[in-house]
């Protein structure tokens, strides 16, 4: 199989956030030598560092890496302002899922659209064109995690 510089660029990143990641859990413990998965940790809220985003967004990174499993796997948390859509529609390889735990968010999958309120989860398969956007009159705060390749 062979990879362009560009593809090969792509993939930097993944390699080196894990390790960032794993830093900002205190109580996480030591991987094993053998095994370079997501150790156990907690990610309390207040401890999360804040991302502003141009949109009006704000991201809160939970954690990126791999699952002792062979799974990529992404957490974060955004709060979106009313109205507000983090991007366009777009598809991807990794399945996501969102948790809404307030607000009201419209998740459009595939010209279908659903509204989701608190404790409401929302779930895209592989390569479907999806899209979020905060339809209520208040802040929406969820959780998206994202699982497969292109995840972390």
């Amino acid at each position: 199989m062979s990879m362009t510089r560009r593809e090969l660029c792509s993939l930097l990143p993944a390699a080196i956030l894990p390790t960032a990641f794993r830093a900002q859990a205190p109580d996480a413990q030591p991987p094993n030598a053998q095994d370079a998965s997501l150790p156990s940790a907690s990610y309390p809220f207040d401890k999360l560092p804040v991302h502003n985003n141009t949109n009006g967004s704000q991201t809160r990174h939970v954690l990126k890496g791999k699952l002792a499993t062979g799974e990529s796997l992404e957490v974060h948390e955004t709060t979106l302002p009313a109205g507000g859509m983090p991007h366009p529609p777009h598809q991807h390889v990794h399945s996501e899922m969102w948790l809404i735990r307030e607000g009201i968010l419209e998740l459009t999958v595939n010209g279908s659209s659903y509204q989701l309120g608190p404790g409401g989860v929302g779930f895209v398969h592989s390569n479907d064109l999806h899209g979020v956007k905060n339809v209520g009159t208040t802040p929406a705060n969820y959780f998206v995690v994202a699982v497969g390749p292109g995840a972390a």
